[in-house]
């Protein structure tokens, strides 16, 4: 399966950064639901670095059709 890019970080909402929605589609990711895409690390131009941590549906498929929607 190929490995997509993260979207900008800057483009996402604080759920999709904090893992509680897709970073693709923004679906809700109950518990131990998603696949876990790693921490990132992120060094801005300005101000301190930070951790995010995003996940993906599970369903590549369905989560490729709400993106599109």
């Amino acid at each position: 399966m190929p490995v997509r890019q993260s979207p900008p970080v800057r483009d996402m909402s604080e759920q999709q950064q904090r893992g509680w929605c897709c970073v693709w589609c923004r679906e809700p990711l109950g518990v131990s639901l998603g696949t876990d895409l790693g921490e990132q690390r992120i060094v801005p131009a300005t101000g301190a670095a930070y951790s995010w941590f995003p996940r993906e549906c599970p369903d590549a498929a369905a989560c490729a059709g709400r993106a599109a929607g």
